[in-house]
């Protein structure tokens, strides 16, 4: 049986190949994938060769390596499973989890998490490993209703995280990012203030909105300059939860006046820092988080389809990458139909 698959096959390139794909083995399933979308932030670190992509792992090449897979967050149809597959039958629709942008995929049982809500389209199911990451973010902050909230960074994540935030009753919630487009986006998400970080008076103006700073911050940036500025922003016993990869270790921050001094407590929350299967307060796994993302979805307390921005056919793959490689104001969510081939 083949398939095709997106495969970044040199720096900043990516080429849409056709390649044998096997049966499922025992606990797995093959999945006809309807959607992939795009992260970002890791995908764009991919394909231009960036070496510190894996942080298990320490940094010894001096060269990037391809070719290289991506596309862990998409949705289809389960169409043959593999002895002891208990959860899943064929024909059921599921959130596929680190898979690749693929028309067909391989996958454990407990990577095909069931989307049970008819209302939920594969498209929109498609966002749901990406949207748990800021989910697992704002978990490890532990809010209180009525705390205030900073979301630095607008891409595709901290727009989740503005969304999730309302929802967990902070408020203010308050939206960061230099590009004007996207603090428009986040108000009609739902956040009450959005502001331009490279502003002089910003961490003042977030201070003055708070009422002395805010009680959590979500660092989206991955930029040291972007953590540097959020605690500028913090009050007292504040918690930042450390969502975007920051790959370089190229600034300074004054550890002794913004965290120890003021109580600050920073959580590191990349995607693999939670349990694998059962969850606990505070840290769910993967089936749990996506789970409760459609539960949000179908309640109407976030909105997946309004982050869905461009819809791609697979062939458009190698213009798509270029875009994600050079253009510094990529749109927020980027999908491929593998209907479309």
């Amino acid at each position: 049986m083949k398939t095709k698959q997106i495969v970044f096959t040199a720096k900043n390139t990516a080429e849409l190949l056709e390649s044998e794909i096997r049966e499922p083995e025992k606990n797995e399933v093959l999945i006809e994938m309807a959607f992939t979308t795009i992260s970002a932030g890791t995908e764009k670190a991919n394909l231009t060769g960036d070496l510190n992509i894996n942080a298990s792992e320490k940094r010894t090449d001096t060269t990037p390596h391809f070719p290289r897979y991506l596309g862990y967050s998409g949705a289809g149809t389960v169409i043959k499973t593999g002895p002891g597959v208990t959860k899943v039958k064929p024909g059921d629709r599921v959130a596929a989890t680190f898979g690749t942008h693929s028309s067909f995929c391989v996958l454990p049982e407990e990577r095909a998490i069931p989307i049970r809500q008819e209302e939920i389209s594969l498209s929109e199911a498609s966002l749901a490993v990406i949207a748990t990451f800021p989910l697992a973010a704002l978990r490890k902050v532990k809010p209180e209703i009525g705390e205030s909230a900073l979301v630095m960074g607008l891409g595709i994540l901290g727009l989740f995280a503005v969304q999730f935030a309302r929802t967990a009753g902070l408020v203010p919630v308050i939206a960061a990012d230099p590009v004007a487009s996207r603090r428009e986006f986040a108000l009609l998400l739902g956040a009450d203030f959005a502001l331009d970080p490279t502003q002089p008076d910003f961490a003042d103006t977030v201070k003055r909105l708070t009422g002395g700073g805010a009680n959590v911050a979500i660092e989206v940036t991955g930029l040291g300059k972007g953590l540097d500025q959020a605690l500028d922003c913090m009050a007292r016993f504040g918690r930042v939860s450390l969502l975007g990869c920051t790959r370089n270790s190229d600034f300074t921050i004054d550890y002794y006046r913004k965290i120890h001094y003021p109580g600050i407590t920073l959580i590191g929350a990349h995607t693999n820092a939670r349990p694998e299967r059962e969850s606990h307060p505070n840290y769910w796994a993967y089936p749990d988080e996506i789970g409760a993302i459609f539960q949000l979805a179908a309640g109407k307390r976030i909105d997946l389809k309004k982050m869905i921005h461009e819809i791609h056919s697979p062939q458009e793959a190698p213009e798509v990458f270029r875009r994600l490689a050079f253009d510094k104001d990529f749109p927020i969510g980027v999908q491929f139909d593998w209907s479309r081939l």
